[in-house]
């Protein structure tokens, strides 16, 4: 099995749309399962790569003190 093999079976499996997709529909459910397997080969290989998905590690030093409620 070549590489572009392996490639072209991940499309026609993520082709068949899920149930939520399939609700909404897609006009080419074959280049929407590309883009979405392009995207998460990207994702894979660069872990920072996505938006939202990079985790701040602060100290508690590092945070904003707690607003005392007036007495």
């Amino acid at each position: 099995m070549t590489h572009e093999q392996s490639d072209q079976e991940r499309v026609e499996s993520r082709a068949h749309l899920l149930p939520e997709e399939a609700a909404v529909g897609s006009d080419d459910p074959q280049a929407q399962a590309e883009a979405i397997l392009a995207e998460s080969d990207l994702r894979e290989a660069d872990q920072g790569a996505a938006p939202d998905t990079v985790l701040e590690h602060r100290t508690s030093e590092e945070t904003v003190p707690p607003i005392e409620p007036p007495d």
